[in-house]
């Protein structure tokens, strides 16, 4: 498993925390909002909309704030004015990162992102610098104890799935970007309930991180870039293995 999948188990434990745990609550509510101003009010009509309403709920948002994010992306009394961005830079050692967020203030965002990298020591590099190191990819996730993987991958691959991926407790379906909605609407019509499709990107290479400094830095920069408000989603392409991460889990 990528280091950057292991620092998606940790987040989802340090999301217990009130704060964090109020930091995900106001990032499920931007994208409610944003998909609710750019695709409409009505899930069903609205594919970006409906599984940002699953994710949210999943999470534990409750429904009242579901419900008014839904209003003031449809116009309900909305005076917030969300950019989506994506910013891209180095970690320590090379690695690629690449940060997508919504603001309503680009220069802030922008400066606060500056000075994560700089303190962990990486660098916020240009538009496209590392981009195209991920391919951008839909992807469907199920809980291992839910489905069974055989039919799973039976019904992906007829459905024209791309690949399926094994992690630790979830199975991971994926698909091109046009093939994602119709894809994950079959797999729920074959009886497979899935835990999120959404976009994402996958690194086409990862580098070994071997150095302990290195590795904390690393991953003391995602947690930060993770935790700030503005941001939505953090990709990274590197690897640590199971014994250098269970050492430096306190201290991340």
């Amino acid at each position: 498993m990528s280091g950057h999948s292991k620092w998606s188990t940790i987040k989802h434990k340090k999301a217990k925390t009130d704060s964090l745990r109020a930091a995900e609550f106001q990032k499920y509510s931007r994208e409610l909002i944003v998909a609710s101003k750019l695709g409409g009010p009505d899930p069903a009509g609205n594919f970006r909309l409906r599984t940002a309403i699953e994710k949210a709920k999943a999470a534990g948002l409750p429904n009242d704030n579901i419900k008014r994010a839904i209003e003031k992306g449809s116009g309900a009394g909305n005076n917030e004015n969300y950019e989506e961005m994506t910013y891209e830079g180095y970690a320590a050692g090379g690695v690629a990162v690449v940060i997508e967020a919504m603001t309503d203030n680009r220069n802030r965002t922008a400066g606060d992102i500056r000075s994560y990298f700089t303190k962990f020591n990486g660098n916020l590099g240009e538009t496209g610098c590392v981009s195209f190191m991920f391919d951008k990819k839909g992807c469907i996730t199920f809980e291992k104890d839910s489905v069974d993987f055989d039919a799973l991958f039976e019904a992906a691959i007829n459905l024209d799935a791309d690949d399926i991926v094994e992690e630790e407790d979830e199975y991971k379906v994926y698909t091109s970007i046009p093939n994602l909605q119709p894809i994950a609407e079959g797999l729920e019509k074959e009886g497979f309930k899935s835990v999120t499709a959404e976009f994402t990107r996958v690194p086409q290479n990862t580098i070994e991180v071997t150095d302990e400094k290195t590795a904390v830095n690393i991953m003391r920069l995602l947690g930060r870039l993770e935790e700030h408000d503005d941001v939505q989603n953090v990709y990274a392409n590197f690897d640590i293995d199971d014994d250098l991460m269970s050492k430096i889990e306190e201290q991340i």
